[in-house]
């Protein structure tokens, strides 16, 4: 007998609990999606992750390495592009959430989100959403040292962060519910803060070691000669 799914989900969390949860979601309201359930990013194999269409992560607010979860997600989002990322995630992680895992084909849920509102995105396919629970500010969930320079500010970095993905005004000023008046002057604040004269100025120091290392670009892309090659190069997940 032929079998009538139509795609291959993965759900990723390390708590048991939430991830017996995730999964129960998938089971109970998404039949045609057959599905895997892990704990780490590490248990998946190359072959799974070509198969799948849809990853729901919970990103774990407590992990002692965010950067380095968050780097590994996208660099396996640049590579896997045509699978739906939907990320649960927490109020500490957000601003580094935009920064890393914002893209066309990704959506960002608080980890308190209603059970509704998960499958509501789900079965819409609300690519490139933020829930706005995660929109209202919450300075004080934001933990120190999760951006190693205060040179620039969390929504200048965010801004020209996603500039260096290739986003527009537009686009930022979408996806973060702001106005593009907003983002073209947190934009415009960042070049004074950083004694630019324009916007070729501003892409040439982001392409620069300086202005890499300031976005944390160069441990997300590699180097400069890798750049073209990494959305065809495996990653190795041994």
């Amino acid at each position: 007998m032929l079998s009538t799914r139509s795609g291959y989900g993965i759900v990723i969390s390390r708590l048991p609990v939430i991830q017996s949860g995730l999964c129960a979601i998938m089971r109970d309201n998404f039949p045609e999606y057959e599905s895997g359930c892990y704990q780490y990013i590490e248990e998946l194999t190359l072959m799974q992750l070509r198969r799948a269409t849809l990853v729901l992560v919970d990103l774990f607010g407590g992990s002692p390495e965010p950067h380095a979860i968050c780097e590994q997600y996208y660099s396996l989002m640049t590579q896997y592009t045509d699978i739906r990322w939907v990320f649960l995630v927490s109020p500490a992680l957000y601003p580094l959430a935009v920064e890393y895992l914002m893209r066309p084909q990704s959506s960002l849920l608080s980890d308190a989100e209603p059970v509704a509102e998960v499958i509501r995105v789900i079965r819409e396919k609300s690519d490139g959403y933020i829930s706005s629970s995660l929109v209202v500010p919450r300075s004080s969930a934001i933990e120190p040292g999760y951006f190693r320079s205060v040179s620039l500010t969390i929504s200048e970095r965010q801004v020209l962060r996603l500039l260096a993905k290739g986003w527009g005004i537009n686009q930022i000023a979408t996806m973060l519910h702001k106005s593009n008046k907003t983002v073209s002057a947190q934009k415009n604040s960042a070049i004074r803060r950083l004694s630019l004269r324009g916007n070729a100025d501003m892409y040439a120091w982001i392409n620069s070691a300086e202005g890499m290392r300031e976005l944390n670009l160069h441990t997300v892309y590699g180097e400069h000669a890798e750049w073209k090659n990494m959305p065809q190069r495996d990653i190795s997940l041994s």
